[in-house]
């Protein structure tokens, strides 16, 4: 199969929400149709609007209930789409875009079926993760806060924080980014993240980005620990089973 650029991601996706419709959307872990668009586009640094429009577009070639764009032929881009994978079954479909729109590609894969649990869906993980992330790099220049900051990427360092933000003669500044399914719930500081936006005090920024159920916003909180958010303290008890081997030289 091709290689997939941004937009024949979106246009892939589209064909799949058309064709599978609501069934499409379980697969994946979204709840409705409006979620899925803002979860994924943001995904790929994209407009919901871009995606909801792709998915009209092939609308009247499958038994769903929308009439799509029906009075124009179908684009000759969309149609090689559609001619290519419209064959694929729902989850062989669905395992490839996960695969396509996740940052982590094949380990996203991995990551689902070794933890089996129920909320963990490919779903919650855009909204509460790479979602939320970039939209963060979307918008950070245009923020008061953050203007004329270099962004720099440090999820995969477990540093406590998503992002370090750089501007010559001035201390960093780190940004730990939250993603949340509605307007309203709960956010969760792990102990790292705690220990270090208490370590830097007024440097430390939680960004909240709230609603992608229906219409993502954002709310900033510079040193979360001293804001109006109240924070629990909970402790979890965890059995972690490990497996070992003797190793004969």
């Amino acid at each position: 199969m091709r290689h997939l650029t941004t937009r024949d991601k979106l246009i892939v996706t589209g064909l799949y929400l058309s064709k599978f419709d609501v069934d499409g959307l379980h697969a994946l872990g979204f709840n409705g149709f409006q979620e899925a668009f803002n979860a994924i586009a943001f995904s790929l640094k994209a407009k919901p609007a871009s995606l909801k429009n792709y998915r009209d577009e092939f609308d009247p070639y499958f038994p769903n209930p929308r009439q799509g764009w029906h009075k124009r032929p179908i684009r000759n881009y969309c149609k090689e789409i559609m001619d290519e994978y419209e064959k694929l079954t729902i989850d062989d479909f669905a395992t490839l875009l996960k695969k396509e729109i996740s940052v982590a590609g094949d380990i996203e894969i991995i990551e689902e079926e070794v933890d089996l649990s129920g909320d963990n869906t490919f779903a919650k993980r855009l909204v509460t993760g790479q979602a939320a992330e970039k939209y963060f790099e979307v918008a950070y220049n245009s923020l008061p806060e953050f203007q004329d900051f270099s962004l720099e990427n440090t999820t995969r360092l477990g540093c406590g924080f998503d992002f370090k933000m750089n501007k010559d003669e001035f201390p960093f500044l780190a940004v730990e980014v939250k993603g949340m399914t509605s307007a309203t719930g709960t956010i969760v500081l792990t102990s790292k993240e705690q220990k270090t936006a208490h370590y830097l005090g007024n440097r430390y920024y939680l960004f909240v980005v709230h609603n992608f159920i229906e219409k993502p916003y954002h709310t900033i909180y510079r040193n979360p620990l001293k804001s109006n958010l109240i924070f629990e303290r909970r402790e979890t008890s965890i059995v972690q089973v490990s497996w070992s081997a003797n190793i004969k030289g």
